[in-house]
């Protein structure tokens, strides 16, 4: 019998467990996954330390090992991002409606969980921990699968949160963690319909197309973020200057970073020249249209290909519109619908934006790294879905249910 084989099975009789679990029990186990990971903080930075070690030898980009690094403030989140998720309503069980047809019917209609969660993800060890705290507080098993790069502190995580859960009488098999890494193994997880009844990739571009092309169990697409921050001509520019500094550099490694800058042409020659030496100072490269380049000799000239990309690093596109439809527009053609900007202090340019940019978070005078499961208050995220069937933008407890209807009568039968 694989590794698949085994995991699956072991998430599937660990599934029937956690359908039924109490709130008051899985809370429970949460907080001793919160403990455990806290009181073993230095023993985690001690395995992620050879984790990212590996990864400088082989050349990892910074913004790649960023995202594999844990410090003792990140597993300190992780660890109160647990108890986060103890605290938070449990969905499970909760009524969507409730109707009495005319033939005394009583239809009851309710979240119960999904089941068994692939969560196929890349360096980022918090995911470990976020998804197994999101799927067992809203009654599901999970099955993880993380990259090579960050094998080591993932076995770490998971066997410190089984531990956890064995203590506190759960199966082991709520958090499984696939230890084979090949490739081979990771589109055998997508295809794992006996056990898996949803999957959701984490990463970037290249993983999600895999899982968009190869899977066969139904998949929840969390997209790449080509993120972009619109300037509108009525824009409050000291106020714009912040948020795109704030969009671009808070952390340019994560997805709701901002990518692309877009200037409306009344207000570039006025904006553009300190907006630009402001990011030249944050250490941000910039590639840029003809009147970018001609306002900063040093930005190169961005390819048809820029206007695509999901950086991921201290870069960005700029590009000066000449209205708030070409924006839109732009926005429309190029972005992941993920997250998109305007700052304007105009209501009707707001409204617009609002409505017709396709987007799953769409922000005016805010920046686009509010993104985030625990900034909209969902303790924690599975991840940002930019799909629109079942789920849209940050995926927390609700989006981790489906619904089941319960029918109540006294011997009804249909004619």
């Amino acid at each position: 019998m694989n590794e698949l084989e085994i995991k699956g099975q072991m998430a599937k009789s660990a599934s029937a467990f956690l359908a039924v679990a109490s709130e008051a029990d899985k809370n429970r186990a949460l907080l001793a996954m919160a403990d455990a990971i806290y009181d073993n903080t230095d023993y985690i930075i001690k395995i992620n330390g050879g984790d990212i070690a590996a990864a400088k030898e082989i050349g990892l980009a910074e913004g790649f090992i960023d995202r594999l690094t844990l410090t003792k403030q990140r597993i300190g989140a992780i660890s109160n991002g647990i108890r986060q998720v103890a605290e938070l309503p449990d969905p499970v069980g909760t009524y969507v409606s409730r109707t009495k047809r005319p033939n005394g019917l009583e239809i009851d209609k309710v979240r119960v969980p999904l089941g068994v969660i692939g969560i196929i993800y890349e360096s980022r060890p918090n995911v470990t921990a976020d998804a197994a705290a999101l799927c067992l507080k809203s009654g599901n098993a999970v099955i993880l699968r993380g990259g090579k790069e960050s094998i080591g502190t993932n076995l770490a995580l998971v066997g410190i949160m089984q531990e956890a859960l064995i203590k506190e009488g759960f199966p082991k098999g709520c958090i499984n963690l696939v230890e084979d890494t090949s490739r081979e193994t990771a589109t055998a997880l997508m295809r794992l319909n006996k056990y898996l009844d949803v999957i959701i990739p984490r990463g970037g571009a290249g993983l999600i197309r895999s899982v968009v092309e190869n899977a066969t169990v139904p998949a929840i697409e969390t997209g790449t973020g080509n993120c972009h921050v619109f300037v509108d001509k009525y824009a409050d520019l000291s106020m714009a200057r912040d948020i795109v500094i704030n969009a671009k550099t808070s952390r340019p490694s994560v997805c709701n970073a901002e990518e692309k800058l877009l200037v409306h042409c009344d207000i570039a020659e006025r904006f553009l020249p300190a907006m630009l030496k402001s990011l030249h100072e944050y250490g941000v490269t910039v590639v840029g249209d003809q009147t970018v380049c001609g306002l900063d000799p040093e930005a190169a000239p961005a390819a048809e290909e820029d206007w695509y990309t999901e950086y991921l690093d201290l870069k960005i596109g700029i590009k000066v519109v000449d209205s708030i439809e070409d924006a839109i527009a732009h926005i429309n053609k190029y972005g992941t619908r993920h997250s998109e900007a305007i700052v304007t202090e105009n209501i009707p340019n707001s409204t617009k934006f609002l409505k017709e940019v396709d987007a799953a978070a769409v922000y005016v005078n805010a920046s686009t790294r509010f993104t985030d499961g625990f900034e909209f208050g969902f303790g924690a995220e599975i991840g940002i879905s930019t799909q629109k069937i079942h789920a849209r933008g940050p995926m927390g407890l609700t989006e981790l249910t489906t619904t089941k209807y319960l029918i109540h009568g006294n011997g009804q039968i249909r004619e």
